[in-house]
């Protein structure tokens, strides 16, 4: 097999916490990323998912750089960008780029649409500055805008013109990987397909390799080769998208797909309620993050973090490893239910 394009090993991303006036003392740590590992293929799109809170921005922003890791390393392209300088990163940003939940938020409100995509360009020199204008356009173009448009400001372009502006921009430098942190959140339904298939459409037009980040599975079921579950700042399952919707091994995930709306208003609905509320990153549990809020849990569940074991051809779940694998508490639903 190939070397994957993006490899994470062991990422972590701790937020230190302080108290005091006149001095500072740390009083804790938040663990907002714990121990992350994931190979992302070239041309693949890896579904992230997981309620708010859990993480999946801040790793991210981990990825670009954006925030800096306390362990673990990041790999793009056989190379490591925990360790790389500054001029090595803004390199390497050429290679990935980041599309924000809030397009609104992410656009200079000063700045013409024509500005705004043509500022990367410059900046990595991508073009001469008399080809700027052509590449604008068929930027626009790519994400089906009207490049008569390009000398509008954000405010003056719906929800979704919005968004498809800051995809172009993302395209700009033609990068290999594409992370997208909840794109289609903050728009209609119908918008949100809309978006979808310009996604879906662009990485096969142009061998992207999107990584897209959502709280929603039935947003990532129809976009995703792979999807991996995130809970309180670790991968708790992982494996092809139609296994882990279909078929969700790990308790958490089938509460999550437990809460897709049915198109089928007759339908009949098993909706799990998980009890209490996620824990702290600042004040993790022991052992499985899970466990508080598990209905299938042990005791030895309380005692080691379970890591990532594969259950057949490809899924993996994170189970308790000092069971036979048949007895793991967190992959025999089937047996319990």
């Amino acid at each position: 097999m190939p070397s994957p394009l993006l490899q994470l090993t062991n990422l972590q991303t701790h937020f230190p916490v302080e108290s005091g006036f006149f001095v500072r003392k740390q009083t804790g740590t938040v663990k907002a990323v714990d121990g992350v590992s994931l190979s992302v293929q070239r041309g693949e799109v890896l579904g992230l998912v997981g309620e708010s809170g859990c993480g999946k921005s801040t790793l991210a922003r981990t990825i670009m750089q954006l925030i800096p890791t306390t362990g673990g390393t990041v790999v793009l392209a056989g190379r490591n960008l925990t360790t790389a300088t500054a001029m090595e990163i803004k390199a390497a940003r050429r290679d990935m780029q980041l599309v924000f939940q809030d397009p609104f938020a992410s656009l200079n409100p000063r700045m013409t649409i024509f500005d705004a995509l043509a500022e990367p360009l410059l900046v990595h020199g991508v073009v001469s500055p008399d080809q700027v204008e052509t590449r604008v356009i068929e930027l626009l173009g790519k994400v089906g805008l009207d490049p008569r448009f390009m000398r509008k400001y954000p405010h003056e372009f719906s929800g979704g013109q919005r968004q498809r502006i800051a995809i172009a921009r993302a395209l700009a430098l033609e990068p290999q990987l594409i992370i997208a942190d909840e794109p289609v959140s903050a728009l209609d339904v119908s918008i949100q397909a809309q978006i979808l298939n310009l996604l879906a459409e662009l990485v096969r037009s142009m061998n992207l390799t999107l990584l897209f980040i959502a709280h929603d599975l039935s947003v990532v079921k129809h976009i995703s080769d792979r999807v991996a579950v995130m809970y309180l700042g670790k991968i708790v399952e992982l494996g092809p998208a139609i296994d882990v919707i279909e078929q969700p091994r790990h308790p958490y995930t089938r509460a999550l797909v437990s809460a897709i709306p049915s198109h089928d208003p007759d339908a009949p609905r098993s909706r799990i309620i998980l009890a209490g509320d996620p824990p702290s990153p600042l004040n993790p549990p022991s052992g499985c993050a899970f466990h508080p809020r598990c209905r299938y849990a042990q005791e030895k569940c309380k005692l080691s973090v379970p890591p990532l074991i594969p259950i057949g051809p490809s899924p993996q779940v994170s189970a308790a490893t000092n069971l036979p694998l048949r007895e793991a508490a967190c992959i025999r639903l089937g047996e319990i239910e």
